[in-house]
């Protein structure tokens, strides 16, 4: 490839989508409004690209560079099946419109992007009965966008259950993307809610859309063990009677996991997430969930400490625990070792919590980001 394509990274974080598209791409302008996660950022990116605001005060000055790409991975809590539900008309989600707005001034300035990649939970596929899902749809639509939408999950890539939403946009008369496109949704990349949410659109949305057609993936090779650090400096070990208070939490399907773990002869790995639910009488009690099956729980910002994910060691009887160090977070995001974290604990589990997967990122861009931006380069130069 002569040059790199030129992206934008809005919602950045730590520079989680820059870390996945890699060496083909150059990034000519950065923004998030988290000032702790903008140092990360110029830790491990440098300081040229980011700017620190607010997305409703970035102007289209600030963009300077024209740009193959746009990629946002805005605020997911008011989408989230666990918040409050208050979807695009959210404080925090719904600076989606203020920086949409910027894609509709681009387009004005006649520098749109060619392609644009929001990601979000998929959550955002049945809030408000998937009406946010067919208003950003409608968005793309009338900034002359086609585009479609896949559910990846992180799990085909690394050892975290990690399901999320991928709206993949290019411009209409740019280049012929039938080539990437199928007729009918695929059941690997299009769920049932998505193929539903998708029923749901205005005419006019229907118009433009299009199902992504995507390799599937090879068979992941990694286990949580290859996550494991044998001497996190970030966490201690639970004391006995903090591991035997949390196997107290445990319901007794939990408990009977444990002891088939323990019958097991071999030294086995799990994870734990401490969660409400209602007892048999009706009443909400705080229960540990513990799963064997060598994947991560997904990843969450520790708003508290139910949202922390705990490690569990169990060799035969011994039974030890801890929380998951900030590194094996990392690693689960796919983040090299050599990417550099937060000092605080808590700072770099929200950072990664909150952040989109490496690999899904370069698996999204090695067969379809890049393949469309090679083929409107060939037909360029053809003609």
């Amino acid at each position: 490839m002569d040059q790199p394509f030129k992206f934008y990274e809005f919602f950045c974080g730590g520079g989680m989508a820059r870390a996945g598209l890699g060496d083909n791409w150059e990034c000519v302008f950065a923004n998030d409004i988290d000032e702790k996660k903008a140092e990360t950022y110029k830790a491990n990116w440098g300081e040229g690209e980011i700017k620190i605001d607010d997305i409703a005060n970035i102007k289209t000055e600030n963009l300077s560079n024209l740009a193959d790409l746009t990629w946002a991975s805005f605020p997911c809590q008011d989408l989230s099946s666990a918040g409050a539900g208050a979807g695009l008309e959210g404080a925090r989600s719904g600076t989606f419109w203020p920086f949409w707005n910027l894609i509709k001034k681009l387009r004005l300035e006649n520098r749109v992007p060619k392609i644009v990649v929001l990601e979000n939970v998929c959550g955002a596929l049945t809030s408000h009965e998937g009406k946010d899902f067919s208003a950003i749809c409608s968005a793309m639509q009338k900034e002359n966008y086609l585009f479609g939408a896949v559910v990846v999950d992180a799990v085909d890539f690394l050892p975290q259950s990690r399901p999320r939403l991928f709206f993949i946009g290019v411009q209409k008369d740019l280049i012929d993307v039938s080539f990437l496109t199928r007729t009918e949704p695929d059941s690997k990349w299009h769920t049932k809610a998505l193929i539903n949410a998708q029923k749901k659109l205005e005419e006019a949305a229907k118009k433009s859309w299009i199902w992504w057609n995507i390799p599937y993936p090879t068979k992941r090779k990694s286990t949580l063990l290859d996550c494991i650090e044998e001497n996190p400096e970030s966490v201690k070990w639970h004391s006995p009677a903090e591991t035997q208070r949390l196997i107290s939490l445990m319901s007794r399907a939990n408990l009977s996991k444990l002891q088939k773990v323990k019958e097991f002869g071999k030294p086995k790995i799990g994870t734990i997430y401490k969660r409400t639910r209602k007892d048999e009488n009706g009443n909400k009690v705080q229960r540990a969930e513990v799963r064997f099956d060598n994947i991560s729980g997904c990843l969450r910002t520790p708003s508290g400490g139910s949202s922390r994910q705990i490690m569990i060691f169990v060799d035969n009887e011994s039974v030890q625990s801890r929380l998951i160090s900030a590194r094996e977070t990392a690693r689960l995001m796919g983040l090299p070792d050599d990417y550099r974290l937060p000092p605080k604990y808590n700072d770099a589990y929200h950072l990664t919590g909150d952040g989109v997967v490496v690999p899904v990122v370069s698996f999204l861009s090695r067969h379809v980001l890049e393949p469309i931006l090679l083929n409107l380069k060939k037909s360029q130069k053809a003609a």
